[in-house]
């Protein structure tokens, strides 16, 4: 097994099921010294074992349960579609396994309450996973805002939106597997506006454009602070891709692009990675320029993985109950903005955290 550069023993990570993101998350970990893919399950030993043997992965388990049961496994890995997420995350737990699961962890608000109570009670730790977050770029970003750089933050616009590709079978377009332009590119934009902010909104108002299937291809949100700061959120699955967030503070602020994986070239990368702006503007003067950042580059599901790796060695549960409040304010946000796009008014917050 792969060693730590600190000879601890790499994590032994089990993936449940062998979705696109799964086989990037495979190719993107190898290689590494503090994490070790070494099973994978899927719903027939045949589909099991294929993707196993296509992918370099030791063990195949035919049912997500036989994975669980596997004593060889510290951490299950959890690529599953949206509306799976809670039910496997809290088997898991039951099973003494560390999850990291991708997002948008939850469904809404007490699913996500329940994975993080199940986690505390078998002592696990469970993260949930924005790749962008665990970038070096991200890092850097935390130093300017917790440094004051640009002051006290006042205001975030962030936006993601694609193109959805064969969007007739994509699991995106169902509603029953949590579907929908918010949960699938909306938890993105939230998730740095809470990074930013540092609370959740006391309430939400929200108006979205609704698909055939019944799932939002696009929406848009306005976030209302207790404290009279505001926020605004867009997200979209029918547009050109676009991905960017600007920061605004009492003294500067900072754009940024916020990418989940990223390159130091502008082209020729070898899975298509670009380089991802971080631009900070230190004053409240428009003839003051922006400054450009430069940081370290590369997957953000192996730098997600290590930074999991780090804390469950060391044993970090302060680091995940930060984490833990942060996503838990997002689920009851999404659900808020969800249900204020359905009914057309705005919708309250409650605290989780």
């Amino acid at each position: 097994m792969p060693r730590s550069t600190d000879s601890v023993p790499a994590i032994r990570i089990g993936i449940l099921g062998g979705a696109n993101i799964a086989k990037q998350f495979i190719r993107d970990v190898a290689g590494s010294d503090r994490v070790d893919v070494v099973a994978v399950a899927s719903r027939t030993p045949e589909r099991a074992a294929t993707f196993a043997a296509a992918h370099g992965v030791g063990r195949a388990h035919g049912s997500y349960e036989a994975l669980l049961d596997d004593r060889e496994i510290d951490v299950v890995y959890i690529p599953l579609p949206n509306s799976m997420h809670a039910e496997w995350a809290i088997k898991a737990a039951e099973h003494g396994k560390h999850v990291l699961c991708e997002k948008p962890l939850a469904l809404d608000a007490a699913e996500a309450k329940s994975m993080f109570d199940a986690a505390r009670r078998h002592r696990v730790m469970l993260l949930e996973a924005y790749p962008y977050y665990f970038q070096p770029q991200t890092g850097a970003l935390v130093e300017l805002l917790s440094g004051g750089a640009i002051g006290a933050v006042k205001s975030i616009q962030a936006c993601f939106g694609f193109t959805l590709a064969n969007a007739k079978d994509n699991i995106r377009m169902k509603p029953e597997l949590g579907g929908g332009a918010l949960l699938d590119a909306g938890s993105y934009a939230l998730s740095i506006i809470r990074l930013a902010m540092q609370s959740a909104p006391a309430r939400v108002t929200a108006d979205a454009t609704w698909a055939d299937s019944g799932v939002d291809i696009s929406m848009m949100a306005t976030l209302h602070y207790a404290d009279g700061r505001r926020a605004q959120l867009s997200c979209a699955m029918d547009t050109a891709y676009h991905r960017r967030a600007m920061i605004v503070g009492s003294q500067g602020a900072i754009e940024t692009e916020y990418l989940n994986h990223t390159s130091a070239q502008e082209g020729g990368d070898e899975f298509g990675y670009l380089p991802s702006e971080l631009r900070v503007r230190r004053g409240v003067a428009n003839s003051i320029p922006f400054e450009t950042m430069h940081g370290g580059v590369g997957s953000g599901f192996r730098f997600a993985a290590e930074a999991f790796a780090k804390v469950i060695g060391e044993g970090d549960f302060a680091a995940i109950d930060r984490a833990a409040r942060a996503s838990l304010d997002n689920a009851a946000t999404l659900e808020a903005i969800a249900r204020s796009a359905r009914t057309g008014s705005s919708a309250d917050i409650p605290s989780l955290s």
